[in-house]
C-alpha cells in the first residue's frame, strides 16, 4: 500500500518475480486492473471500501501460495477490511497529483514492513528473506 507513484506496482511485480523464480504459485492482484475489469473508477469513501472488499474476495478465491495486490489502501477501515496477511507501505512519496487522495491518505499505525526507497531490488530480497525463512510466522507488525 501506499501514495500514487510511489513504487507499489514495480514492487509487487518484482516480488512476484522472485516468487516464481523460487518456484512459488503466485496470483497478482493490481486495484486499477481489478477497478478496470469491473469498470468502477468510483473514489469516494463507499467506492474505495467496495474496491477493497473486492480485492479480498479476489484475494481468497486463489488458489496461489501467494497472492501480491498492490493498492492505494488510503482509509484505515479499507485495511482493516481487506485483512492483508502481511502489509508492506511503500513510504517513498508523501503527495501525489491526486488532491483527494492525498487528503483521505491515513498513513497506517500497523505495517509488517515500510519501504522508504525506490530500490526494489534491495526490498524484495528482504521481503523474500522474510516470507521463505523455516519458522516464518507473521511478523510482529510495527506500530
Amino acid at each position: 500500500m501506499g501514495l500514487p507513484g510511489a513504487g507499489k506496482t514495480t514492487l509487487a511485480d518484482a516480488i512476484k518475480q522472485a516468487l516464481i523464480a523460487a518456484d512459488h504459485t503466485v496470483h497478482r492482484l493490481n486495484a486499477d486492473d481489478v477497478r478496470r475489469r469491473h469498470d468502477d473508477w468510483d473514489f469516494s469513501t463507499e467506492g474505495r471500501l467496495r474496491q477493497g472488499a473486492r480485492m479480498r474476495k479476489l484475494a481468497d478465491a486463489s488458489d496461489a501460495k501467494y497472492v501480491v495486490c498492490d493498492f492505494i489502501a488510503p482509509l484505515p477501515e479499507m485495511r482493516e477490511a481487506f485483512g492483508a496477511h502481511i502489509t508492506i507501505w511503500v513510504d517513498t512519496v508523501h503527495e501525489c497529483e491526486y488532491a483527494d487522495t492525498n487528503e483521505m491518505f491515513v498513513p497506517p499505525e500497523a505495517y509488517d514492513m515500510r519501504v522508504t526507497s525506490q530500490d526494489s531490488g534491495a526490498w524484495v530480497e528482504k521481503i523474500v528473506a522474510m516470507l521463505a525463512s523455516d519458522n516464518f510466522t507473521r511478523p510482529s507488525r510495527t506500530r
